[in-house]
């Protein structure tokens, strides 16, 4: 078999499953030996017990073992990323060992928009990292333009003939950023990859992915962009960095984005120990919504008696007389169903979206469309989804799910629109918490900034 081989280069990229290879044995290891393919083991024996290769999973709680067939042994194997395929003790992975270069794109970029003033410096900063190799975090109020900024420097690997991704945690924004990119990058072959995704696994110069898809991936990227770094799950599962780390070339460029940075992280570009490019203030340069707090009672009893209370109705009545498309968040799903139910017979249109609920997908869109008037939620539509002019409330803001992040990115659904600047973002509560006073402060600060730095018309 030849290096050259077509099925060898329809490998690259990947690290897969020996008995998933499209050759026989007798091309396998012909390829082994001349060098092409590189084997190892899937699971690797520890101090500790096993340490999964794909997943990087070294906690003794995430294996179990069965009676395998193929090796006729009682085999371990790794359940925490078991919805890829079983990685076990006698599992062989499988990778490419040669470097295939990507065709080089001269001018790839179509985008004819401009740039603000502290967009194009960001821009700037962006490309120089990518250029150098190196990591930056681009810390971006929510409608600041993120994915316009990313334009210039994806241009310049292009033209490099780099590879790059932009990956983020929720399959909602895959979907969303796909249009956006095949019409500003025409020319370039793009690969979207998510759960159930016909391109999912395929190697393109360009390719969107949730992070949970980058398992797939082995030492493929020149870039490598993760957007939305403080989103769940990406920020709590370890499995998605190990992902990221491993997908990534050794020497290769790597951009995090976000609004929401973690505490420490602030602290870190505040010491100068992280490098950032912090962008205050919203393309169209007004200032962000401030959200204001109102007391609504013990909302939950008021549930359970099947009544809302008397100022949160109001608030949506008024949208509704006003046709204002608003969201209104809730923070559990039993919650969301008793709301949704009492405001249908306010008005039968007002639908609720969670995680599982079925028809997600199209009652998102039909609220993007304008037949929704109002969309009860939960925090799964806290990022992502844009509607040029809506308001938004939150019910139960003292809740623990509504985190200083979760709280600043749902106020981020106001005023992204240059021609809807403005709008109301109202946090109703039982008692003020740290984490609202903190999504309060994070938002004036931004603001205060942004004023400084000559950013804002008024």
């Amino acid at each position: 078999m030849s290096v050259s081989s077509p099925l060898i280069a329809s490998l690259y990229g990947q690290r897969i499953p020996r008995e998933q290879l499209p050759f026989s044995h007798a091309d396998i290891e012909t390829a082994l030996r001349v060098g092409s393919l590189h084997e190892q083991s899937g699971l690797i024996k520890t101090p500790r017990g096993w340490r999964c290769v794909r997943c990087g999973n070294d906690e003794r709680s995430w294996f179990a073992s069965f009676p395998c067939a193929r090796c006729g042994t009682n085999c371990c194997y790794c359940r925490k990323c078991l919805m890829m395929g079983r990685i076990s003790s006698c599992t062989r992975l499988v990778h490419v060992t040669m470097s295939l270069p990507s065709e080089r794109y001269a001018v790839p970029l179509a985008w004819n928009g401009t740039l603000s003033a502290a967009q194009e410096e960001a821009a700037m900063e962006v490309k120089q990292a990518v250029l150098n190799r190196r990591e930056l975090l681009v810390w971006a109020v929510c409608g600041a333009g993120k994915t316009e900024i990313l334009f210039p420097a994806i241009a310049a690997a292009l033209e490099e003939g780099w590879r790059v991704c932009l990956a983020t945690p929720r399959i909602d924004v895959v979907r969303e950023l796909a249009p956006r990119f095949r019409q500003a990058f025409p020319r370039v072959p793009l690969a979207v990859w998510y759960g159930g995704s016909e391109e999912r696994g395929q190697i393109a110069p360009l390719v969107l992915s949730t992070t949970h898809q980058l398992l797939r991936a082995y030492r493929v990227f020149d870039v490598m962009i993760i957007d939305e770094v403080d989103a769940f799950p990406y920020s709590v599962e370890p499995m998605l960095e190990y992902a990221v780390s491993q997908a990534r070339k050794e020497q290769s460029s790597l951009i995090y984005l976000t609004a929401t940075p973690s505490r420490a992280w602030q602290l870190d570009v505040q010491c100068g120990k992280r490098q950032a490019a912090v962008i205050p203030a919203r393309y169209h340069g007004h200032p962000l919504p401030v959200p204001s707090f109102e007391w609504c009672g013990n909302w939950r009893k008021r549930l359970e008696r099947g009544r809302l209370p008397e100022n949160v109705l109001a608030w949506v009545l008024r949208r509704l007389e006003q046709r204002k498309q608003a969201f209104l968040f809730v923070p559990h799903i039993d919650e969301l169903e008793a709301v949704t139910r009492l405001l249908q017979r306010v008005d039968a249109r007002i639908v609720g979206v969670h995680a599982e609920a079925p028809a997600r997908a199209e009652y998102v869109q039909a609220f993007r469309d304008g037949s929704v008037p109002l969309l009860v939620t939960t925090t799964i539509l806290e990022r992502g989804v844009t509607v040029p002019n809506i308001d938004v409330a939150v019910l139960g803001a003292e809740d623990r799910i509504f985190t200083e992040s979760a709280l600043v990115q749902i106020a981020g659904r106001v005023g992204r629109s240059a021609a809807f600047p403005d709008g109301d973002v109202r946090f109703f509560h039982h008692g003020k918490t740290t984490e609202m006073v903190r999504a309060h402060r994070h938002i004036v600060r931004m603001n205060e900034t942004a004023q400084k730095r000559g950013l804002l018309h008024r």
